[in-house]
């Protein structure tokens, strides 16, 4: 399996799925919502394109294939990824200590591109705020902090020494978590009843395949990422820069 830059894990697994399914369609908003899963509990890109690469080996043997049904979604894909992170982790267990994917990419990005990336969150957080002013005073707060936050993050990029990308994805998740909160107190009750419907309508097919606190961590991703694009947010996580 290659190696991949690590903060590109949600474009090579879009990619990878699209190679497989042999038809370059829209990944869904679920689709999306499982890679982030998938991302926070740390599963690695060569486990995740293994899973891949068995789920659709099970899925070529089911009578669904032999009818002649595609297989549609990453949703289908779950228990196999998680069964080769697991493969994944018992193999490098008592191999001794190693070091993190991020710690080995430390020099993924440089300065400028980190600071461009800033800059641009920052510019499209500025004008939503200024947007919602009159509409969301509350929500154009938050915005404006989020920006101000953001900017004092980009003084690390001028200090001395390797920039640690880890600590600073760890800063960026809890601006993210909390604005997340955030946007969830103020969205309106039919907005969110509509999020879920679809979200229950969309993963019907697959619930059976997956555990309660699987689909608790799915339904909480989806819900952001829907809440985010609801208002025209970028996502502030490095996974996103590429």
């Amino acid at each position: 399996m290659p190696e991949f830059n690590y903060f590109n894990y949600f474009t090579e697994i879009e990619e990878y799925f699209w190679q497989k399914r042999g038809a370059q369609l829209l990944v869904s908003p679920l689709d999306w919502a499982i890679v982030e899963t998938w991302q926070q509990a740390g599963i690695s890109l060569p486990a995740v394109l293994k899973g891949i690469d068995r789920a659709f080996e099970s899925h070529a043997r089911s009578r669904r294939a032999a009818g002649g049904r595609q297989l549609k979604s990453l949703a289908y894909c779950v228990d196999a990824v998680l069964d080769a992170a697991e493969e994944e982790k018992e193999a490098a267990a008592g191999t001794g200590p190693t070091t993190s994917k991020m710690r080995e990419t430390t020099e993924s990005f440089s300065r400028p591109e980190l600071r461009a990336f800033f800059s641009r969150n920052i510019e499209r957080i500025e004008a939503q705020a200024a947007a919602l002013g009159a509409t969301q005073p509350e929500v154009a707060l938050q915005l404006n902090d989020v920006a101000g936050r953001i900017a004092a993050l980009t003084q690390l990029l001028d200090a001395p020494g390797t920039l640690d990308l880890e600590d600073l994805e760890r800063r960026l998740t809890v601006i993210e978590e909390k604005l997340t909160a955030a946007l969830t107190a103020n969205a309106s009750e039919d907005f969110l009843v509509g999020v879920r419907r679809a979200f229950d309508h969309q993963l019907a097919p697959y619930r059976r395949k997956m555990t309660a606190a699987q689909l608790a961590q799915l339904e909480r991703q989806y819900i952001q990422k829907q809440l985010w694009e609801g208002y025209n947010l970028p996502r502030l996580s490095l996974f996103y820069l590429t």
